[in-house]
């Protein structure tokens, strides 16, 4: 019986990854002077991975590793206005408007009114509560989570606390790593929906021979999938 569904989301309900894309190819831009892209890259990516547990995901964290990866690949000698527009980049993602992903509204409201839908999510506070407010979705969901990662402890507890337990919820998302692996791991049902665009961070494979383990091309087949489980649940 399914009676809780959790969403992911950046790059489930709406674009995320394509604005640190864009404000990756700026930061290259300002230190193409002194580093070459893919060598700047392979700096950037090491410099989140070892911020990672100092200061979670996010836009803060990313900043913060530019202005780490811009002083490492100068020796030191990085100009402050450089770190100033790093910084100023970094201001201006806090502040992007929210762009929907097709069918995302559609989707959550046509489950809000036969399940319990919880919004889990991982980032920065503030730019999570911004984005969800933004979004016009936040009147659809019955919680709203936002974690400092995404483990299958942390979803037993949250299907637990919104639901009837994981054995009963299901998680949607666009990333293998975070939303579907660990959610499996709990004994929910884990549907993957692919973005196209996933940071390399967030890389993993898709598990084999898991019967509660779905892909979608989109959201706009999630309720049909949703109706097709058996015992399909009416609050």
């Amino acid at each position: 019986m399914l009676t809780t569904i959790g969403f992911d989301a950046d790059d489930t309900l709406w674009q995320n990854e394509s604005f640190f894309r864009l404000t990756q190819d700026r930061f290259t831009q300002l230190l193409a002077d002194y580093c070459d892209a893919d060598h700047l890259h392979m700096q950037l990516l090491a410099a989140e991975r070892r911020n990672l547990g100092h200061y979670g995901f996010g836009v803060k964290g990313f900043t913060l590793s530019m202005i780490e990866t811009a002083i490492e690949v100068t020796e030191g000698r990085v100009p402050s206005l450089v770190i100033a527009e790093i910084m100023a980049a970094g201001r201006e993602m806090l502040a992007h408007p929210i762009e929907l992903l097709p069918h995302a509204r559609a989707a959550v409201k046509t489950l809000a009114a036969s399940h319990r839908v919880v919004l889990i999510t991982k980032g920065d506070l503030l730019d999570q509560e911004r984005k969800l407010a933004q979004s016009g979705l936040g009147d659809l969901f019955h919680g709203v989570e936002i974690v400092s990662d995404k483990t299958a402890k942390s979803y037993s507890a949250i299907f637990a606390r919104h639901g009837t337990g994981a054995d009963q919820a299901m998680m949607i998302g666009n990333s293998l790593k975070s939303d579907v692996l660990p959610a499996l791991a709990a004994g929910a049902y884990g549907v993957h929906i692919p973005h196209g665009l996933t940071w390399a961070l967030e890389h993993a494979d898709a598990p084999q021979g898991m019967d509660r383990f779905f892909s979608l091309p989109s959201l706009a087949e999630l309720p049909d999938l949703v109706a097709s489980l058996p015992n399909h649940h009416h609050p």
